[in-house]
C-alpha cells in the first residue's frame, strides 16, 4: 500500500544520504524512480541531490509554483514509476504537500519526503508542518549535538559564529552557516539560558 513518508531532521544528519540509498535500492531492482529537489537550493549544482559523503544523483526541480501532482502523473505515465523521492521537503508549500498526498491516494505511488523540521528560530517550515499533519509515517534521521545528545534544533550563525536571532526563514547554507544542537545548547546559543540545576 502506498504511503506518504516524512523523514525529518536537523542539518547534517544525513537525510540526502538516506534518500539516495533508498532510491538506489529501487533502481537496483529495476524499478523506476522519480527524484525531485527544491530549485532554491543549488549548493550541489542545479538539479542535483548530493550527500556530504560524496554520493549524488540528478533530480527534477520544483519551486513554489509547480503542480507536483501533474508533474508526477506525467512522469508516471511515461516511466511507470515505483516510487517518488522529494529532497528539501521543507520548501514545499502547503498545497504541494496535499498534491503529494493525492499522488499517494490517487496514483497509488509511495512518496518519500526528506527535509528539515524546524528553522533556526525553532519554528516549523510550512512544508514540514503540513507533512507532520498529513504523512502516513514519519521517521527521524538523527544526528548529535557537540555534547553528544540528540540534536533537534539548528542555529544560523554569522561569520563570527554568533547565533542570529532573526532574519528570513529561508537562507541556503551549509556547515559555514548552520549548526545542529540539542535543545539545551540551542537555548544557550540564542540567549535563553536554562535555570540552574
Amino acid at each position: 500500500m502506498a504511503k506518504l513518508y516524512f523523514n525529518y531532521s536537523t542539518m547534517n544528519a544525513g537525510k540526502s544520504t538516506v534518500l539516495l540509498q533508498a532510491e538506489y535500492n529501487y533502481r537496483e531492482n529495476d524499478m523506476q524512480t522519480y527524484l525531485l529537489t527544491a530549485a532554491i537550493d543549488n549548493r550541489a549544482g542545479v538539479g542535483r541531490i548530493a550527500s556530504r559523503i560524496g554520493i549524488g544523483a540528478e533530480a527534477d526541480l520544483f519551486d513554489s509554483s509547480a503542480d507536483l501532482f501533474d508533474k508526477i502523473r506525467s512522469r508516471h505515465q511515461k516511466d511507470n514509476l515505483a516510487c517518488v523521492f522529494v529532497d528539501e521537503a521543507q520548501f514545499l508549500t502547503r498545497e504541494q504537500v496535499w498534491q503529494l498526498a493525492r499522488v499517494v491516494d490517487d496514483l497509488k505511488l509511495p512518496v518519500l519526503c526528506y527535509g528539515l523540521r524546524v528553522d533556526f528560530r525553532g519554528e516549523l517550515f510550512p512544508g514540514s508542518a503540513t507533512l507532520l499533519a498529513l504523512a502516513d509515517e514519519m521517521r527521524e534521521v538523527r544526528t548529535i549535538c557537540h555534547c553528544g545528545r540528540k540534536a533537534t534544533m539548528v542555529i544560523r550563525q554569522d561569520q563570527d559564529g554568533k547565533a542570529l536571532l532573526d532574519g528570513e526563514q529561508v537562507q541556503i547554507g551549509g556547515n559555514e552557516t548552520y549548526v545542529s544542537l540539542c535543545r539545551k545548547h540551542w537555548r544557550e546559543a540564542v540567549g535563553d539560558f536554562p535555570a540552574e540545576d
